[in-house]
């Protein structure tokens, strides 16, 4: 397969060299892959601020997460918390690729996230009304702008290629490495720097408990995120990061690097339908799946396992049951959703998750989806789940499904 650079539509190859990941399991690869082959949960009581007059009070936080190891202290102070994650999440997808070998001018960078920087909005508007306006940050605008991560990126390493920011909600950081694809099948970079990452704060989990989108397990917080199953009740906000560094098979080749997968499809859509609920019987996700297949040239028998969404919210995961079935018939291969360990981490997860799939696809092991008991009766799939289970080679697709109707969906495969 390595020998063949063009797909079968004639255009580059893309393949992935690097790969970095904050999350809640873990703040590097392997630590993060191993939480989550465990299936154990982390969800646990928020520690980030006080949220003990919260309707909710817990979350999946990087807990070990060290921003000096990456920015001098003045720089942590200039940088909000999205951005710290996001872009330690790239050097290590960047570190891990090696040389690359490439013109500054050739390589772009595409890094997601749902809001951007609302820890900084969050704090300087406490400041505005207790202190006044003349105590608001002068740095202010450049930590809360959703693109403050591609711009850091991009000027830490050097890279002046196109440098940009996606935002469509729990879809961005798929959406921002599917963008990636399309930069190298153009021709407009050479190597692309791409994912997403994203941070919560109290307002945040207000908000979306306000909405009755959380889990309010706050008793057995572990417990909480369980998609699929009968008793889900909400999903657990999470914070996190995960960055691939992308590329032409040729120019993987030529530079002699290590490689992980191939991104050998990309599906987006809009649901125009309802600015948070799926469209009727999923029928948004399944044609985005559609796309991703046609893309690939691979038909739905071909794909071995899907990295659902899974959010854990009733409605969600039922409308992803439905799309899963429109697309793959009867008998759909099996489907784990890392959510359950991780949490929902909005424009990183998607991103996150691609890093997982491709981790899935190198050992040949589906993770258990954590506290799934019982599937719900509306639910009528194979999820994986009370221990790991060993699959085949076969390609995976890896869905993300936003706010605002955005759908999107990887297709990803091992390159022999």
């Amino acid at each position: 397969m390595s020998g063949e650079l063009l797909d079968h539509r004639g255009r580059p190859r893309v393949v992935v060299t690097g790969m970095g990941i904050k999350c809640p399991a873990g703040t590097d690869v392997e630590g993060a892959w191993s939480t989550v082959r465990a299936g154990r949960s982390m969800a646990a009581a928020i520690e980030l601020f006080d949220a003990t007059p919260l309707e909710v009070r817990f979350a999946c936080e990087v807990k070990t997460f060290d921003p000096e190891a990456y920015f001098s202290p003045k720089d942590v102070r200039r940088q909000d918390r999205v951005t710290q994650l996001g872009f330690a999440a790239a050097s290590d997808a960047i570190d891990s690729a090696g040389d690359l070998a490439c013109d500054p001018d050739r390589i772009a960078v595409v890094a997601a996230t749902g809001v951007g920087g609302l820890t900084t909005l969050e704090e300087n508007c406490h400041i505005f009304y207790e202190k006044g306006p003349s105590r608001v940050s002068p740095f202010f605008v450049p930590m809360m702008m959703p693109n403050a991560t591609a711009g850091v990126i991009s000027m830490r390493y050097g890279f002046t290629g196109p440098a940009f920011c996606v935002s469509t909600a729990c879809a961005a950081g798929t959406n921002a490495i599917g963008e990636g694809v399309r930069l190298l099948r153009d021709g407009s970079a050479d190597v692309v720097v791409a994912g997403g990452t994203e941070a919560f704060t109290a307002v945040t989990v207000a908000a979306f408990a306000r909405m009755g989108a959380l889990s309010k397990c706050n008793d057995d917080p572990t417990a909480a995120s369980r998609p699929f199953d009968v008793d889900r009740d909400g999903f657990v906000i999470a914070e996190g990061a995960g960055f691939l560094v992308l590329e032409s098979l040729e120019h993987a080749l030529a530079r002699g690097a290590t490689i992980h997968g191939e991104v050998a499809g990309y599906g987006r859509n809009s649901d125009a339908y309802h600015i948070t609920a799926p469209s009727p019987g999923g029928i948004g996700a399944a044609r985005c799946m559609e796309l991703a297949l046609a893309d690939a040239g691979l038909g739905a028998g071909e794909i071995g396992h899907i990295n659902a969404h899974g959010t854990s919210t009733p409605l969600n995961d039922a409308a992803e049951a439905e799309a899963i079935h429109r697309v793959f018939g009867a008998t759909p291969p099996p489907v784990t959703a890392p959510k359950g360990v991780l949490g929902h981490m909005i424009g990183g997860a998607g991103a996150a998750e691609a890093v997982l799939s491709l981790l899935i696809l190198r050992d040949g092991i589906l993770p258990p989806t954590a506290n799934l008991t019982t599937i719900g009766p509306d639910i009528d799939l194979d999820v994986v789940h009370g221990a790991e289970r060993a699959i085949s080679s076969d390609p995976a697709i890896s869905n993300s499904f936003g706010f605002g109707g955005h759908n999107a969906s990887l297709v990803l495969r091992r390159v022999e």
